[in-house]
């Protein structure tokens, strides 16, 4: 019977009936550059290794093509990534999560009047602006009856929580009880716990451990973007993932061509192709190394982790002067939760386009926006995957020596330092989370889902319940600069609007002809401006979707 080429058989643990019940042994490998009999085929099946799915895939052998059939076993160590070694899976760092910092937020965005809740792994925190335009962090908590310090406001840079009125200096302490009596004091256990932030190269970074006094050396510095005349754009995004998932997938450059073809300025989907890893250093602390194109002859892009969740790409370049130019993509992930992440990313070089000077921020953010959202669906699944499957990653990935080190690379680390996490995915250890995620739903009526719009403010708003999928809550109440535009557009198509009504009203009115050509003509144009302003608004608050998934 002739075999389609390329066919794909599978076949499941139960697909095999013999004359008692047994156990099915899918077949690992198998040459059929000859014929092979059903006998020889299920003795082949007989003798496999249980528990595992059976994929066969049958070429036609008459083709011209080069493909090469190799032997049982062979093609597997070419094409993927090996298994730890025996000194490596012996190797278990000593590890604490909390003595670690962790990025919180780009200074920039920081609102100057109000506080901003925030999460790191399950430790709700709130940072603010006090008086003297200082930062602090809270734990998110009124020491009287728990209420979010976040909900709160601030009132002559004392943070107040709206519960109760009561008021908090910048070292924590209460100084302000409105219903305690005029002749009592305040308790001394009166006063919210404290953690240390940093501001470091535009970034506010938090030490979690309230035991250890915070470590100087750990606070990361990136060293381009001390350079004289590095530039970047920087932006933050909320994501509903795992933080370990982010990190892979932007340790991937395999996955750009295909995922973000023409959205990435660069990629394309005829670039997709091998690619070359050579790592450099392996440390309790990460791992750095080079990558770039398999034909290339030297690796341009040097590619740097470390704990706990700082990620970097940098290139060298020499230009037409001679003179060494530097270009980074810097990646700042920060665990917000089971299932959900927030990465500030940065993109900047010492030498840019002079066409960069001419594409406004917000289109650069929306565009970002944009490649989030094509990555989306695929990362959310896979984490739901990894939490039903309760497996490492080596049962469930297949990493290719040609795409995938650096995401062996990553898990492979996790093995060594999951045990100091709350949980972790590793190559070959997992530990799930002993707390179930908490669910978290936007307030109930009408009047609280606007006033969600502005969770950092508290406000009352105009866009959208919370939900963050939607990319109007997973970036732009983050971007103090997208956030005025979009209110910019808006006003702008507010004011279009009613001109438009206007002149159209007028060329009613209006007895000669010229006059009302004169006003329709200006009506249309005012329209335009409605259907541009309401364009530009879209592209800030309106999730993509993939033209082949659209109704």
């Amino acid at each position: 019977m002739a075999l389609s080429r390329h066919a794909i058989l599978s076949y499941s643990t139960t697909a095999l009936s013999l004359s008692k019940p047994q156990p099915f042994y899918p077949l690992m490998a198998l040459s059929l550059s000859k014929p092979t009999s059903p006998l020889v085929l299920a003795k082949s099946l007989i003798h496999m290794k249980p528990n595992s799915t059976f994929c066969l895939a049958v070429a036609d052998m008459r083709s011209n093509s080069n493909t090469v059939v190799e032997e049982e076993g062979e093609d597997d160590e070419k094409v993927f990534v090996g298994p730890a070694t025996k000194e490596e899976e012996s190797v278990v760092a000593d590890y604490d999560w909390t003595e670690e910092w962790y990025p919180l937020y780009l200074t920039k965005d920081v609102p100057d009047d109000a506080p901003l809740g925030l999460t790191v792994f399950d430790k709700q925190i709130v940072l603010y602006k006090d008086a003297n335009g200082e930062l602090q962090c809270f734990q998110d908590r009124c020491p009287h009856r728990l209420a979010k310090l976040s909900e709160g406001q601030l009132i002559n840079g004392r943070l107040e929580c709206l519960y109760h009125g009561w008021q908090f200096e910048s070292s924590g302490m209460c100084v302000k009880i409105p219903q305690l009596p005029s002749n009592a004091k305040i308790p001394r256990s009166a006063c919210a716990k404290t953690y240390e932030v940093r501001d470091s190269q535009g970034v506010v970074w938090v030490w979690m451990s309230r035991k250890t006094p915070p470590n100087g050396n750990k606070l990361p510095w990136i060293e381009n973007f001390s350079r004289p005349g590095f530039q970047d754009d920087s932006g933050i995004h909320e994501l509903p993932y795992d933080h370990s998932i982010l990190l892979e997938n932007l340790m991937d450059p395999a996955h750009v061509p295909i995922s973000h073809d023409r959205t990435d300025f660069a990629a394309r989907r005829k670039d997709a192709q091998p690619l070359r890893f050579e790592v450099s250093e392996r440390t309790n602390r990460g791992f750095s190394g080079w990558w770039g194109k398999e034909k290339d002859q030297s690796l341009r892009t040097f590619l740097r982790f470390e704990a706990p969740c700082v990620l970097q790409h940098n290139t060298e370049l020499v230009d037409e002067k001679g003179e060494k130019q530097y270009f980074t993509a810097l990646f700042l992930c920060r665990p917000t939760g089971q299932g959900k992440s927030m990465i500030i990313v940065r993109f900047g070089a010492t030498k840019r386009p002079a066409i960069s000077k001419l594409i406004p921020k917000w289109y650069i953010h929306q565009n970002a926006c944009k490649i989030f959202e094509e990555d989306m669906g695929f990362l959310s699944s896979q984490n739901e995957i990894l939490i039903k499957e309760k497996v490492p990653t080596k049962e469930l990935y297949l990493n290719l020596k040609s795409s995938d080190v650096w995401v062996a690379e990553y898990r492979k680390w996790m093995d060594k330092v999951g045990h100091g996490m709350p949980y972790h995915f590793g190559h070959r250890t997992i530990s799930l989370p002993e707390v179930p995620a908490a669910i978290e739903h936007a307030p109930a009526g009408h009047v609280a889902g606007i006033s969600a719009s502005f969770p950092a403010k508290g406000g009352i708003g105009t866009m959208h319940s919370l939900n963050f999928t939607n990319r109007y809550f997973r970036h732009v109440i983050h971007c103090k600069g997208c956030r005025s535009i979009v209110k910019a557009f808006t006003a702008w198509k507010n004011g279009f609007s009613a001109a438009a009504l206007t002149l159209a009203a007028l060329a009613i009115l209006a007895s000669q002809r010229q006059w009302k050509a004169f006003f329709l003509i200006s009506a249309t144009f005012c329209l335009a401006g409605v259907y541009a302003c309401s364009t530009a608004i879209a592209m800030n608050t309106e999730n993509f979707i993939r033209m082949h998934r659209r109704l």
